[in-house]
C-alpha cells in the first residue's frame, strides 16, 4: 500500500485518539527511515527515544529471533532465565536492588505510586498516601499516572481521578518544601522533563529534594522512562546528580524498539511487594528480556553511552549556532541526545517543514523543538540534520 490508502484504511478503522502525522513509515536502518512512497528520512524522534540503538539493530534483531524459536511466553508463574539475567544486569548497573518488568512506562509508573504507598502504610499507617509531582510532568496515560501528570490537559474528560495527588512547580525547593508532610509517601520527578519541554533539574534542586524526602521518609521516585538507558549520556540520568533515589522506572530504550518496563527498587522499598501484591501477564515475558538484555549489553559493553556524550555534543553546540542565530529562539536545554530549543513562536510549522525536506523532529509544549536522535547517529548525519533545520528556520516569518 501507499502512503494514501494507509491513512485511507487507519481513518476508518482507528480510533482517533493520536493526531497523527500524515506518514507511513515502512522500513528503517540505523537513523534513516522510509515511508510508504519510499521517501527517505533523518530521524530525530527515534520512535519518541525509544530506538537508542536505531531502527533494526543487529544484535537486538538476532536476539529477537533467536529467543522467538526457543520460548516467546510462558507466564511469570514459573521463573524466566532472560527475565533473571536482565535484572541481575540492571541491578548491577545501578544502586538498586530487586527489579519488576512490565510492558510500558506508564506500568512501570503504577507499579511504583503502588510500591510507594504500600510502603508508607505498612511502616508509618493508612493516612501517608500523599504523592507529590511536578507541574508540566508526564507519568503515563492509566488514570492513575495521568492524575500523576502535572498537565490538566491530560485529565479533562477522564475525572473523576484518583485521591491523594499533589502538584508543585518543577525546579521550585520552597515550594516542595511548602507542599511536602508526615502525609507524604513518595516524590515522584523526571530528572528531565522531556515531554514537558526538556526542562533539566538543578543539582542543588534534587539535592533538597532528597533531603526533604529522608526527613519525612517519603520515598523518591525518579520517572527515568525517557532519561534512562544511555539517553543523558549516563546509563541513568540520576547519576548526573549524584542523588540516589529509593525507586527507578524505565521503559522507552529498554527492549531497543520491543515493548518493555521496568520498575526498579532499592533498600527497604525493594522488599514491599508480597506474592498478590502487583503482577503483569506479558510484563518481563522471555521475548522482551532478551531483546532488552541485547540493547542493555551494546550501551554498556559497546561503550555507545560515552559515545553519546561526544555526539551529543556536537549537536547541541551546531544547535547552539542556530539559536545564535534566530532571534526567536529563546532557550537551548537538555543533556546528552536529549535537547530541546524553545522559541518565542509555534514551532509545528518548522516540524512539517523539516519533514517535506527528509528530517523528523517534534516539537513538545507547542514551542520547544526536541532532538532525540538514536545514539548511534554519527556527526555527518548531525550535520545534515542542522543543514536542513537551518534551511527551514531561515524561511521563517515573524
Amino acid at each position: 500500500m501507499n502512503t494514501k490508502e494507509i491513512i485511507k484504511l487507519g481513518d476508518k478503522y482507528l480510533m482517533r485518539n493520536y493526531g497523527r502525522i500524515p506518514l507511513a513509515p515502512v522500513k528503517g536502518d540505523g537513523v534513516q527511515l522510509w515511508d510508504a512512497d519510499g521517501k527517505e528520512y533523518l530521524d530525530f524522534v527515534s520512535g519518541i527515544a525509544v530506538n537508542a540503538l536505531g531502527h533494526s539493530n543487529l544484535s537486538v534483531v538476532r536476539a529477537i529471533q533467536e529467543q522467538a524459536l526457543r520460548l516467546m511466553h510462558c507466564s511469570n508463574l514459573y521463573y524466566i532465565e532472560p527475565q533473571v539475567q536482565l535484572a541481575k544486569m540492571l541491578v548491577e548497573n545501578s544502586v538498586m536492588d530487586k527489579a519488576f518488568f512490565c510492558n510500558s512506562g506508564a506500568e512501570a509508573n503504577e507499579a511504583a505510586i503502588k510500591l510507594a504507598r504500600k510502603y508508607a502504610k505498612g511502616k508509618h499507617g493508612p493516612e501517608k498516601v500523599e504523592i507529590i509531582t511536578a507541574r508540566d510532568s508526564v507519568h503515563g496515560r492509566t488514570l492513575a499516572t495521568i492524575t500523576a501528570t502535572g498537565q490538566p490537559k491530560y485529565q479533562q474528560g477522564f475525572e473523576p481521578l484518583p485521591g491523594g495527588f499533589t502538584y508543585v512547580p518543577f525546579n521550585d525547593l520552597q515550594a516542595l518544601t511548602e507542599a511536602i508532610s508526615p502525609k507524604t509517601c513518595a516524590v515522584m520527578l523526571e530528572p528531565i522533563q522531556g515531554e514537558g519541554g526538556v526542562n533539566v533539574a538543578a543539582k542543588e534542586y534534587l539535592d533538597g529534594v532528597k533531603k526533604l524526602c529522608r526527613k519525612f521518609d517519603a520515598l523518591l521516585i525518579f520517572d527515568e522512562v525517557q532519561t534512562g538507558l544511555g539517553r543523558t549520556g549516563r546509563l541513568f540520568a540520576y547519576e548526573h546528580y549524584d542523588v540516589k533515589p529509593d525507586i527507578i522506572t524505565l521503559a522507552k530504550a529498554l527492549g531497543g524498539g520491543f515493548p518493555i518496563g521496568a520498575m526498579l527498587a532499592g533498600g527497604e522499598a525493594a522488599d514491599v511487594f508480597q506474592p498478590g501484591d502487583h503482577a503483569s501477564t506479558f510484563g518481563g515475558n522471555p521475548l522482551a528480556c532478551a531483546a532488552a538484555l541485547a540493547t542493555l549489553e551494546e550501551l554498556i559493553e559497546g561503550e555507545v553511552i560515552e559515545y553519546t556524550n561526544v555526539i551529543g555534543d556536537l549537536l547541541y553546540n551546531e544547535l547552539k549556532k542556530l539559536s545564535e542565530k534566530y532571534e526567536y529562539v529563546r532557550e537551548l536545554r537538555g543533556k546528552g541526545l536529549l535537547i530541546g530549543m524553545e522559541l518565542s513562536i509555534e514551532g509545528k510549522e518548522i516540524v512539517d517543514k523539516c519533514q517535506e525536506k527528509g528530517l523528523l523532529i517534534n516539537c513538545v509544549g507547542g514551542h520547544v523543538l526536541r532532538f532525540i536522535p538514536p545514539l548511534i547517529v554519527n556527526s555527518i548525519e548531525v550535520r545534515r540534520a542542522i543543514g536542513i533545520l537551518d534551511e527551514v528556520m531561515s524561511e521563517i516569518k515573524i
